[in-house]
């Protein structure tokens, strides 16, 4: 059974998602800091002063922390636009696939497509080179 585990979790796709998590882990405090400490004080100074951390709704005796709330719907716009663009730019760097080799061909004389291994046309009969 560790035998099994052990060939489990050296399998490249598990060893590929930890490391994705630990990565997207990092990439999410990155981006989070740069939103709270970076994006939010300028987006405040230029409505006014605001500090979304602080905008907050009570009803009775509940908080609803709403500029908490806008801090972090920027958080995943700004995650998913970055991931979009890394994406992106893996496709264009993916190298396109060697086209395959023809199964067919046309016949010269009456012009009806038939297999490329054919040595006389099934419609008319002729012999092909």
């Amino acid at each position: 059974m560790i035998k099994e585990f052990k060939n489990f979790v050296m399998r490249g796709n598990v060893l590929d998602l930890a490391v994705a998590v630990i990565i997207g882990g990092a990439f999410g405090k990155i981006v989070g800091s740069l939103v709270n400490d970076v994006l939010m004080p300028v987006i405040g100074i230029t409505i006014g002063g605001v500090n979304f951390s602080l905008l907050s709704l009570t009803v009775g005796t509940a908080v609803i922390a709403w500029g908490v709330f806008v801090q972090t719907i920027i958080d995943f716009l700004i995650i998913a636009f970055v991931i979009f663009l890394i994406v992106k730019t893996a496709n264009k760097m993916k190298k396109a696939p060697p086209p395959a080799d023809p199964v067919t061909k046309e016949c010269p004389h009456c012009f009806s497509v038939i297999s490329i291994k054919a040595i006389r046309c099934p419609n008319c009969t002729s012999e092909l080179k």
